[in-house]
């Protein structure tokens, strides 16, 4: 589905106006906006984009939406992208700053931001159980679950750099699917 610069501009405003908690609250909507809405791109090359940008430096939105944009109007439409998804948020946040510093000590204001994380929670619980089930799908669940576990402890056992972890498992998916095919064409013939 060939997109416009004003559908780029709906869909990365809508995410950066939406989108509450930093970076990862936000990777729901982009998959919504990217996957679901306007078909963009598949599932499987939507955990590629999000596995690439958690690799990178610096905060993931942006490089969603530049990578987003890129792919469907090229520089131009990476660079809108990036303006649509950031320049609402950062009028409304100037807009904003003095209701806020006097709301601060409102208990009804406190309460308000209280209720919007378990949304947040459950949005990106939902993500991540739809990202296991087609990992296990994909590596079975023997392999997905040791994939897990092994996260688990890199991450906070080890504590090794995030974007380590995700290198190592792009460089053994990689690997894996190659050695899978290979496998799987001999016990064909």
């Amino acid at each position: 589905m060939s997109s416009t610069y004003k559908d780029l501009i709906i869909a990365m405003g809508r995410v950066g106006i939406l989108g509450f908690g930093g970076g990862p609250s936000v990777i729901p909507l982009f998959r919504y906006e990217s996957v679901t809405r306007y078909h963009w791109v598949e599932d499987e090359e939507f955990g590629e984009i999000l596995a690439i940008a958690n690799a990178l430096p610096g905060p993931i939105a942006p490089k969603m939406a530049a990578y987003l944009g890129y792919k469907e109007k090229g520089a131009i439409g990476a660079v809108i992208s990036i303006l649509a998804h950031i320049l609402p948020t950062v009028i409304a946040t100037v807009a904003l700053l003095s209701i806020v510093h006097v709301l601060e000590f409102s208990k009804s204001f406190k309460d308000i931001i209280g209720a919007v994380m378990p949304v947040v929670a459950v949005m990106l619980g939902q993500m991540a159980y739809e990202f296991g089930a087609k990992a296990i799908k994909g590596l079975g669940i023997i392999v997905g679950i040791i994939v897990l576990v092994l996260s688990f402890i890199m991450l906070n056992v080890i504590s090794i750099q995030p974007a380590i972890v995700i290198f190592l498992f792009l460089v053994y998916g990689a690997f894996h699917f190659k050695l899978r095919n290979k496998f799987l064409n001999e016990r064909g013939k």
